[in-house]
């Protein structure tokens, strides 16, 4: 529980293997009765309320993406060494991985990322400093970069920053446009 709402954390015998956002559709929470996943929610809950606060974690829980495509490791693990505050383009990811033809597959293992937050997948931006598209919808996007002081484009926009966007949204809420 976080003062955004409630994250929805599964566990796997090897660490966290899913982490939803508040609203998410997903139901549930699995918390094995494993050996160390007490200690692995605690730790989850902490970096989760620490990356909200703009700050990087102490430390974050092991991760389970054994069930994932090799392709998809490599993204996700080239996402963690993107800095706090700052972004990289998916044709930038794409090149650092090795693979600079493969702009829309990185893209694909963004949208497809089981761990948002941790594995910062908000910190991956489209041409032009543009949003491009987040597993959590574009509000959390916006509210995550706005957190982070991150300047990005919205479409037909310019850059701006986060933060700016962020005031623009909250207003939108609360005059209901949103």
């Amino acid at each position: 529980m976080t003062g955004e709402g409630v994250f929805i954390a599964r566990y796997s015998t090897s660490g966290l293997r899913e982490l939803n956002f508040p609203g998410s559709t997903r139901e549930g929470v699995e918390a094995a009765s494993e050996p160390g996943v007490g200690s692995w929610h605690e730790v989850t809950t902490a970096a989760i309320k620490a990356i909200l606060r703009g700050i990087l974690p102490d430390q974050i829980p092991p991760l389970d993406l054994s069930g994932h495509t090799e392709f998809r490791r490599k993204v996700w693990a080239e996402m963690q060494r993107i800095p706090l505050g700052r972004t990289i383009s998916y044709a930038e990811l794409a090149r650092r991985i090795g693979q600079a033809n493969a702009t829309r597959a990185v893209g694909g293992a963004c949208g497809a990322n089981p761990i948002p937050l941790i594995i910062p997948c908000h910190r991956v931006l489209a041409a032009g400093q543009g949003l491009g598209g987040f597993s959590g919808g574009l509000e959390w996007k916006r509210k995550l970069l706005a957190i982070e002081k991150i300047e990005y484009a919205e479409s037909g926009a310019g850059a701006r920053s986060g933060w700016e966007a962020q005031q623009g949204f909250l207003a939108g809420m609360a005059q209901g446009e949103n």
